[in-house]
């Protein structure tokens, strides 16, 4: 989510590199086969649980067949029937379709919400906690000074058995070592400040205490209420995605007949026929001959990162042997270690710890606060949190592990987004994928390095890029060293 400096401001329509007609449909196909029998039984549950979106019963729809507009066209009273027939038929995909995406971007803008509520929340009662932390730390630390001053004024015969108590435990609480304190009658006024301090931030200590176990609560509130939105944004999603392969399916053969209905010319009705599959052809075509482009592209690109890492590590390596060796007897081991920045270097590459660069590119965005940005896809909050791999447009974006798809659909700024959760728990997002560019949807099982989408601009974005997350227990963090410490450069 934002801003790639030095991208041209390419939009999905023109850039000519979605993935091809084929793979739209296959991802298009995968979700009818799956869900599509069910939607009318979701739509009930889903009005149920007042998930604010209904879906239509799709297999209750009758489109006319090529034979129907061929019999219409020789009655003129048919042949009005029929258009309006089509045209309503028409009027309800674009419709549904709108709705649908309508309803699913609500409900995704829902879930960012509820995210940030949540990541905010774990955030306040992290920092609380830590300084609840500190206060019995240096409650605990004035405590012991305090004893070791008290048994100064003990010194007598055989000791004191309170002291030998006090210093028998060193572990114990704050709370404790003053309640034994607070047992030794013979403090001297001197030291009573001292005790007063400890007491102090003791108690401090324990109300942070009860506020970070407040914050606690509200944290597993939200972190419950980002969850329900996001099941409710991934059925929304669905719902839409149902709606809108609907639409594919049938949009274009509808224009086509109703074109042939309204011609009074000698063409057939199998010319339009014909019309349609030579089009479909033609369109898959175009999309597959502006993929290869990109591809090619991208690993000239992605050649040139690698060419420019070469020569850096060659110009290291020369001036590190310019340099005087230490005087020591020792092995230097480890001398070429500086040259481990390339490492995991290439997109889709998988490591020896499973882990895969997700894009080509180079960062143009780090993790970190930073203004908002604002697109025609909406607006970004300040943080962001994630990094951004600038590549050109439809360019592949790898599965970072391999693991499920838990979310796959348009969400708010994010645009066209996947998540995926990984066995140990870490969930990665993958933001701004292009118009049609899902290779996976909600529920499969991808291998690391699968390519599971095509890079975009949708949503909150200026420019082609992944922006690329990930979640751990709920939170999103710095991808920069989590993929680092798995042997991934960036």
């Amino acid at each position: 989510m934002c801003a790639v400096t030095d991208l041209s401001e390419a939009s999905d329509v023109d850039c000519g590199c979605a993935p091809t007609a084929e793979e739209a449909r296959t991802f298009s196909s995968r979700i009818s086969r799956r869900n599509v029998l069910g939607l009318g039984a979701l739509g009930v549950a889903a009005a149920s649980t007042g998930l604010g979106f209904a879906l239509p019963a799709f297999a209750a729809v009758s489109y006319p067949s090529w034979d129907d507009v061929e019999k219409a066209r020789s009655n003129e009273a048919a042949k009005g029937s029929e258009i309006t027939r089509i045209q309503n038929l028409i009027s309800s995909l674009e419709n549904d379709v709108a709705a649908k995406q309508a309803e699913a971007e609500r409900l995704g803008v829902e879930y960012q919400d509820a995210l940030i509520a949540f990541e905010d929340a774990a955030a306040r009662a992290d920092a609380l906690q830590a300084k609840a932390d500190a206060e019995e730390a240096r409650a605990k630390e004035s405590a012991a000074k305090l004893g070791v001053l008290a048994a100064q004024q003990y010194r007598s015969g055989n000791g004191d058995r309170t002291l030998e108590l006090f210093f028998s435990d060193s572990s114990a609480s704050a709370d404790d070592l003053l309640g034994r304190l607070g047992t030794m009658d013979r403090l001297v006024d001197a030291n009573r400040d001292v005790y007063a301090e400890a007491v102090g931030a003791r108690d401090s200590a324990k109300s942070l205490a009860a506020q970070a176990q407040v914050a606690r609560d509200e944290r597993d509130k939200r972190k419950v209420e980002a969850e329900q939105k996001m099941q409710a944004a991934q059925d929304a999603a669905q719902a839409a995605q149902a709606a809108l392969a609907a639409q594919n399916e049938h949009r274009e053969v509808l224009e086509a007949q109703l074109d042939a209905l309204r011609d009074t010319t000698a063409k057939t009705v199998a010319g339009y026929k014909a019309g349609v599959e030579a089009e479909r052809k033609r369109r898959e075509e175009a999309a597959r001959k502006a993929r290869e482009e990109a591809a090619r592209k991208a690993r000239e690109e992605e050649a040139r990162r690698l060419a420019e890492e070469k020569r850096r590590r060659e110009e290291a390596a020369a001036a590190a042997a310019n340099k005087p060796k230490p005087s020591t007897g020792g092995s230097s081991g480890g001398g070429s270690s500086g040259g481990g920045s390339s490492s995991g270097g290439s997109g889709g590459v998988v490591q020896s710890s499973g882990w895969v660069r997700p894009a080509h590119g180079w960062i143009s965005s780090w993790f970190g606060t930073r203004g908002s940005i604002c697109s025609s896809g909406g607006c970004t909050a300040s943080g962001h949190r994630g990094i951004d791999f600038a590549s050109s447009c439809g360019s592949p974006i790898y599965a970072a592990a391999s693991g499920t798809v838990v979310f796959a659909g348009y969400s708010g700024a994010w645009g066209n987004y996947i998540q995926v959760r990984h066995s140990d728990g870490t969930v990665t997002g993958y933001a701004h994928i292009i118009n049609g560019g899902y290779n996976v949807g909600y529920g499969d099982r991808v291998r690391a390095g699968q390519t599971i989408a095509y890079i975009g601009s949708t949503g909150a974005s200026t420019g082609c890029h992944l922006h690329f997350e990930v979640y751990r227990g709920g939170v999103r963090v710095d991808p920069a060293p989590f993929l680092r410490a798995r042997g991934i450069s960036v």
